[in-house]
């Protein structure tokens, strides 16, 4: 370095690391093909269910004449017996037997205001029967009673559920689907730093790095440069999921879906920050490929217990299991958004978890950063946690 050249400042080292992490990762194949398959699966699921919800009734009625005198009491039956019910206009009798049997109608009504109505059907359809049946009774009733110059007021039925409504269902099941993916993004980058982590001590890259930059720099920059990529993953994930599920009408409460993937992609930058320190931490203590799962399996028994609470959290999102654990770092950002979306979470339980989730954060880097110090240049096999340490020290 010439005389009167400023060294680099530690945001500039830390930002060149997370820039070439990111770039690195960009080229990475298992990277591409990984972010393919969540997108696959995704897609998977939003197919599903709109085939699960395209499986309501449907039907297609043909009334002679005007529809207009017995098509609103053909619409509130069908509403009552959850058919999706379309009625069309047909000149004459002629033209209803022609259309039945073409297939053009499921049913046909003849004569619906007259005093001997009948329904034209190619076979036996019992509900069929019941919801003409039904509207052509009401209709009839309620015009005699016009004529008569009788006013039927009938009291409108106000409800009030006392269990959890279909829009805190929804919510719940999009808060275990996006815990599901935030699962496979939290492994899949903590591995990434990890495997980073060895491939640099293998190759004694490391070596080169550390005469540039301190080890704090660098294990910043790696968690920084892959924290960022996998934030804009998570983020064109959600906004894909989030438009498809309003594209194709898959919720009838926008604005709690919007919500609860707002929530887990805040819970993703904790969840990350918490175990790619971890991660690195651990990496750093084998020089192997072959000996990094050894290593990391402590972590991601930690990950996969995390993962298996919030399923059973969203089953009883109040229940004792899934409040307990909503506190604890490392697991409250799979199970807190499973309980938000439920309901179950008060607003100073989410705070509280999430104070207590950047307290573990802080102590989690200072212990690994301490452990990736005193190990990162040790390339001769495994190092003990306890060396590392020293090493750290001396």
């Amino acid at each position: 370095m010439t005389a009167g050249t400023r060294p680099p400042s530690s945001a500039a080292m830390v930002r060149l690391v997370a820039a070439r992490e990111a770039s690195s990762r960009l080229r990475d194949k298992n990277f591409l093909i990984g972010s393919i398959v969540i997108v696959v699966v995704l897609v998977g699921i939003m197919a599903f269910q709109i085939a699960a919800s395209s499986g309501s009734e449907q039907a297609r009625l043909g009334v002679v004449g005007e529809p207009a005198e017995v098509e609103p009491a053909l619409q509130s039956q069908a509403d009552v017996l959850g058919i999706d019910l379309s009625v069309v206009r047909l000149d004459d009798d002629a033209a209803a037997r022609a259309a039945v049997e073409a297939e053009d109608v499921d049913a046909a009504l003849l004569d619906p205001a007259g005093p001997r109505p009948e329904l034209l059907l190619p076979g036996s359809d019992a509900q069929l029967e019941a919801l003409v049946g039904g509207a052509v009774t009401n209709a009839s009733i309620g015009g005699q009673l016009a004529a008569a110059g009788v006013q039927l007021d009938v009291p409108e039925l106000a409800v009030t559920p006392l269990e959890q409504d279909e829009g805190g269902d929804q919510a719940a099941a999009v808060a275990l689907i996006s815990v599901g993916l935030l699962y496979g993004l939290l492994i899949m980058f903590a591995q990434f730093v990890a495997q980073g982590v060895v491939e640099e001590k293998s190759s004694r890259v490391v070596e080169l790095l550390l005469s540039t930059m301190k080890p704090w720099q660098l294990l910043a920059g790696k968690i920084i440069g892959l924290g960022v990529l996998g934030l804009g993953q998570i983020a064109i994930i959600a906004a894909l999921g989030v438009g498809g599920a309003l594209a194709f009408d898959l919720v009838d409460v926008p604005g709690d879906l919007v919500g609860t993937v707002l929530a887990v992609v805040a819970w993703f930058l904790l969840g990350y920050a918490f175990y790619a320190a971890l991660f690195a931490g651990a990496a750093s203590l084998v020089s192997r490929q072959e000996d990094l799962g050894s290593v990391l399996t402590p972590t991601s028994m930690l990950l996969i217990a995390a993962f298996v609470v919030s399923i059973q959290a969203s089953a009883d999102p109040g229940g004792g299991l899934a409040t307990v654990t909503g506190f604890l770092p490392g697991f409250a950002p799979m199970v807190m958004p499973v309980r938000m979306a439920a309901g179950e979470a008060a607003a100073w339980e989410v705070g509280l978890a999430a104070l207590l989730m950047l307290v573990a954060i802080a102590l989690v880097v200072r212990l690994g950063g301490r452990v990736y110090a005193g190990a990162l240049l040790r390339t001769s096999g495994r190092v003990k946690l306890r060396e590392a340490m020293r090493a750290e020290h001396a």
